[in-house]
């Protein structure tokens, strides 16, 4: 399993990214995909995942509202959309696929894409 990441890059808050990650179609439809982050000093934590059907997402708290997971099968890719992004979403953020446990761990991972949102 390959995954691709990219898109981070320095923006100030309030501002929009979309990071994406390429991958094959094989992988999207076998397994739940993810995006985790790992901000300085702390440990690295789920933010969305989608389930292999597209049917079912899941964000977590301090991202609701603001991101959102998307895949597309043709383009094999996946997606975050992030809107008013704030200081605190600074971190490298990692496609996964196959999320498991406590929110921590995925079977697969992509290289880490950094985002710095400037205040």
């Amino acid at each position: 399993v390959q995954l691709q990441a990219s898109g981070g890059g320095l923006v100030q808050a309030g501002d929009s990214l979309t990071l994406s990650c390429t991958t094959s179609t094989r992988t999207l439809r076998m397994f739940t995909m993810g995006w985790f982050r790992q901000a300085p000093g702390k440990e690295r934590e789920i933010v969305a995942t989608i389930d292999r059907s597209a049917g079912d997402t899941f964000y977590a708290d301090p991202v609701k509202g603001r991101f959102a997971i998307v895949r597309n099968l043709a383009r094999r890719t996946l997606w975050l959309q992030m809107n008013n992004l704030a200081p605190e979403d600074t971190a490298v953020y990692y496609c996964a696929a196959g999320p498991y446990g406590s929110g921590h761990d995925a079977q697969y991972w992509g290289q880490g894409t950094l985002v710095t949102v400037s205040s």
